[in-house]
């Protein structure tokens, strides 16, 4: 076992028993089972009484299940990461990490997200909106390629590149399997980048690289060819101004805690905003612990500090 830092060794005796909450309804219910997994064993392995609370099926059947003092949501997508479980947690006077229910709702509604992003004059990509009882027409588009996506769904589920106008009823028909709420963005061309954030801090950016058209599940979570870089290459002032930038647009959402802003550098160095997960992966292929292991945090080392950023006061 690899000690932690001098200032982290006072926490874990304040941490009491840690649920470690996983599973649940949404579509990315497989990631959250392996991200729960790798944080459970991080608090076993750092000495910390934690326990597998698996969402199943009835949440307050789960929850009422085992005596606990805290959790770590380890929910990623609909149900979990967009406030619902949030409210009840802090209904029951049970402090959880990460955002709240204001900061998780917005970040997970990829449309509302844009919309304050632009009241804040946060750069991000010009976008449409549409639902099954108003579907986007080919005239609406100026120009492709454009995404399309499911306003609620993360982990790039149900996502398609579109070239042509010929593809866009069948792309937003794929879309509208996961969500009765669909986005079309403009395409941003330009390399992808992520933002990790901790305690409101800024870790490491991380530059994406893959073969595919773009960061897609399969690139994310399945392929052995995708490449991280990081340190990202940036000019140090560029990085500056997009870890700032980055910060503002997490912020902006009421996010807290821990999380990570994914956006898109285009061909003039202007960053483009695309979204704010507030509950980002915890897997062998995620983005948080590679940038946490870039600013020499371990993976024990970065789940116990986000559990200790909700800790004063035992704020949910």
């Amino acid at each position: 076992m690899s000690p932690l830092t001098d200032d982290l060794e006072p926490v874990l005796g304040r941490l009491g028993r840690v649920a470690v909450l996983m599973g649940g309804i949404s579509a990315e219910r497989d990631i959250s089972l392996k991200s729960g997994e790798m944080v459970f064993r991080a608090l076993v392995e750092s000495g910390v009484d934690a326990l597998k609370l698996v969402w199943d099926d009835d949440l307050n059947t789960t929850l009422a299940s085992e005596k606990f003092d805290r959790v770590f949501v380890a929910l990623h997508g609909r149900g979990g990461e967009d406030g619902q479980v949030q409210g009840l947690l802090g209904l029951m006077g049970i402090p959880y990490t990460g955002s709240g229910v204001l900061g998780s709702a917005l970040a997970m509604d990829k449309i509302r997200s844009k919309q304050i992003w632009k009241s804040c004059n946060i750069p991000t990509p010009e976008f449409l909106y549409c639902s099954v009882d108003n579907p986007v027409k080919n005239s609406d588009i100026s120009q492709f390629p454009v995404m399309v996506k499911p306003a609620h769904e993360g982990s790039s589920i149900g996502i398609s590149k579109v070239t042509s106008p010929e593809q866009l009823e069948a792309s937003c028909d794929a879309a509208f399997a996961y969500d009765d709420a669909i986005l079309v963005e403009q395409f941003v061309d330009g390399d992808e980048y992520t933002l990790s954030i901790l305690d409101q801090q800024t870790l490491p950016i991380i530059r994406l690289e893959t073969s595919n058209e773009f960061y897609d599940y399969e690139a994310k979570y399945l392929s052995d060819n995708t490449r991280y870089h990081c340190p990202s290459g940036l000019d140090k002032n560029l990085e500056l101004k997009c870890a700032e930038l980055g910060l503002r647009a997490f912020k902006a959402l009421g996010a807290a805690g821990w999380g990570r802003v994914d956006f898109i550098l285009d061909r003039h160095d202007n960053p483009q905003f695309i979204e704010v997960n507030t509950v980002p992966g915890m897997t062998d292929h995620s983005l948080v612990p590679m940038a946490a292991a870039a600013a020499g945090i371990d993976f024990k080392e970065l789940v116990i500090r986000i559990l200790a950023a909700n800790l004063e006061g035992d704020d949910a």
